[in-house]
């Protein structure tokens, strides 16, 4: 693990881990959506917090970081199960969403990430997204945003594999539809739950994490970099084009 300087206070007492494994150059990128590309895990986070509320229970960050990443079902799963909501999946799942409609259309990309998605386009680098999101919250997500993300070579929902994160099945399916196909060791990764990063690591990628602030230390052990933000990225420590 390595910890690019100019991290907060609070990314630095929670994840900070090192390692001396050389990093590796990389030709494709692959990132997560919510959390890494867009601001919306505040928003899930709320939305969550307040359908548990409407029970009297309460939505704690053990729950939740072991909620993150996971496809939506398995996620909701999770939580009635753990807060024992008298809920079906399917009405959890719609309370969750009409909350989140009313203000996801309207979420914001992250700090810099504009920039390295145009410099990936710029200088020809493949890079496509492997989120837990469903087509149609996909959609939502990032309407506001059509531009830049039809600047992405290919997008692969969770619904379309056999198994969601911690699998590494989203990662490789990701991969394999690049044209040229490229072997998982040629993939970075960019994520920010342990789930996603346990996943791209079974798929033999190499993961930048990108976690919550407050996220505990031992979750942040398996990526391969830990950043607080996409703008402390160095491109060219991958191999990748530096920027100019």
């Amino acid at each position: 693990m390595r910890l690019i300087p100019e991290t907060s206070q609070l990314v630095k007492n929670a994840c900070r881990s090192f390692s001396t494994n050389k990093l590796q150059p990389v030709t494709h990128v692959i990132f997560d959506m919510d959390g890494v590309l867009l601001d919306t895990e505040n928003i899930h986070k709320l939305s969550v917090t307040t359908v548990a509320a409407k029970f009297g229970k309460t939505y704690n960050l053990d729950l939740r970081y072991r909620v993150l990443g996971a496809p939506e079902l398995d996620g909701a799963k999770m939580v009635i199960s753990e807060l024992k909501l008298p809920l079906t999946v399917e009405e959890y799942v719609n309370m969750v969403r009409e909350f989140e409609k009313k203000v996801m259309s309207d979420v914001d990309v992250l700090p810099g990430v504009d920039r390295f998605i145009r410099h990936l386009h710029k200088n020809n680098v493949p890079f496509a997204i492997a989120t837990s999101s469903a087509k149609k919250s996909f959609d939502t997500k990032t309407m506001k945003h059509k531009s830049l993300f039809s600047l992405f070579h290919h997008v692969v929902n969770g619904p379309d594999v056999k198994k969601g994160k911690p699998a590494p099945d989203i990662f490789l399916a990701c991969a394999s539809k690049f044209p040229d196909k490229p072997p998982p060791n040629k993939c970075l990764v960019f994520e920010d739950s342990p789930n996603g990063v346990r996943g791209a690591k079974e798929a033999g990628m190499q993961v930048v994490m990108l976690p919550d602030p407050l996220l505990p230390k031992n979750l942040c052990t398996e990526a391969t970099v830990v950043l607080e933000s996409m703008e402390h990225f160095i491109p060219e420590t991958f191999g990748l084009p530096p920027f100019n």
